[in-house]
């Protein structure tokens, strides 16, 4: 018996202050019968376990769709790396707002680029050309998620300076439920972990992170979740 095909909706929000409902409008309006996988995580992890379950469970022929390339990944090279396997297996990908780099739109590029052999010296000519039509094809794709991820990087960099402007002007940003103890050590911990810290597009893992700035794990945390929460209110207003 041949597997039923499936179409799945992957949808991601990475703070409480974002809603997911958006996402998963566009979704229905364009593939009604989309299974829906929602996934809400404060972005303390880069764990994604809906995302990895449906991972797994993906069969040739199945379909994902997503509102933006910027909910498959915020890592362009992680992004196009997972594109590439996906496309292997027989997975097609449909990105709403950047249809150029559907997986189908991805495969036709491939089937032009695919030109018919001569069996003449000429089938250097045409290997060569071949082999560029599909280089530009996978380009494209790199492009777009480096986008995504740079437009991301941006809209943290523009809050921290939103947040840093309102300090210097004396307003008060975040909730006082009783009073943070800040420290010389605790400030510059801070300022190592929005520099360097992958969460605010860095290059350090978590670990790597809590080692520079000579802090303790759960110290790391603690102050990561301040600033991402930061972030976050600064990106509501």
């Amino acid at each position: 018996m041949i597997p039923i095909s499936k179409i799945y909706g992957y949808c991601r929000i990475s703070t409480s202050k974002q809603s997911i409902e958006r996402q998963k409008r566009n979704i229905k309006q364009a593939y009604p019968d989309a299974i829906i996988v929602s996934e809400e995580y404060t972005g303390t992890t880069t764990d994604r376990p809906e995302w990895n379950k449906l991972y797994k469970r993906l069969r040739d022929g199945d379909t994902i769709v997503f509102d933006s390339v910027s909910r498959m990944s915020r890592n362009a090279t992680e992004g196009f790396t997972a594109y590439e396997e996906l496309y292997n297996r027989g997975i097609s990908l449909v990105f709403l707002k950047e249809p150029h780099i559907n997986t189908d739109t991805f495969k036709k590029a491939l089937s032009d680029a695919d030109l018919k052999r001569t069996g003449t010296t000429v089938d250097y000519i045409l290997e060569g050309v071949s082999k560029y039509l599909m280089s530009l094809a996978k380009e494209q794709i790199k492009i777009a998620f480096a986008q995504s991820e740079k437009e991301i990087c941006d809209l943290h960099r523009r809050t921290s300076e939103g947040i840093e402007t309102a300090r210097l002007h004396g307003k008060q940003i975040g909730q006082r439920k009783g009073a943070k103890l800040t420290t010389k050590k605790s400030i510059a911990a801070k300022e190592i972990i929005k520099k360097y810290n992958k969460s605010f597009c860095g290059m350090l893992s978590n670990e790597d992170t809590w080692k520079l700035a000579g802090i303790s794990k759960m110290s790391f945390y603690k102050y990561q979740k301040e600033l991402l929460a930061e972030l976050a209110e600064g990106e509501s207003k």
